[in-house]
């Protein structure tokens, strides 16, 4: 890590996310190129929820108070899973999405979970090649399946 990364670094911080980042969050969702919000899950009701059933799993990245960075990490009892993983374009490559990422492991590892996922899209280049250059395992031995539940659950991309 060089001088410049190390001083951001050094002035970021890295916290459990409250219900109160909820603007600041979904403002730095609508500035990610590519990333899929839902209406329903990722409204201010939805995070809410998430939060409440995870309430220190989810991570924010803050430099001076303003949210730059942020994970929602939760768990069902086995295996904890990130989503909405994304660090504001112009503080990448600092190190603060391997912190912000460490920092939820570390939250899950407090409740005895013992493995973590993530879905990342294929077309996100960015950040597969993130993932895998923290050590993440790409796994090609398996199928995703999803079922949508609620119609009005649509999920919109950023351009």
């Amino acid at each position: 890590m060089n001088e410049k990364q190390t001083a951001i670094q050094n002035k970021v911080q890295i916290r459990t996310m409250e219900t109160k980042d909820y603007e600041q969050v979904r403002r730095l969702w609508m500035t990610i190129h590519g990333f899929g919000i839902r209406s329903i899950d990722d409204s201010k009701e939805g995070v809410e929820r998430f939060l409440k059933r995870n309430p220190s799993t989810s991570v924010v990245a803050a430099d001076g108070g303003q949210v730059i960075g942020s994970i929602l990490c939760g768990h069902d009892g086995r295996r904890g899973c990130f989503y909405h993983v994304c660090v504001h374009e112009s503080y990448r490559k600092k190190g603060i999405g391997k912190a912000m990422a460490v920092y939820a492991m570390k939250a899950l590892q407090k409740e005895q979970i013992n493995k973590v996922s993530l879905i990342a899209f294929k077309q996100n280049e960015v950040g597969n090649h993130f993932w895998k250059s923290v050590g993440w395992t790409y796994r090609e031995d398996l199928n995703y399946y999803d079922f949508t539940l609620n119609d009005a659950n649509i999920t919109q991309f950023n351009q």
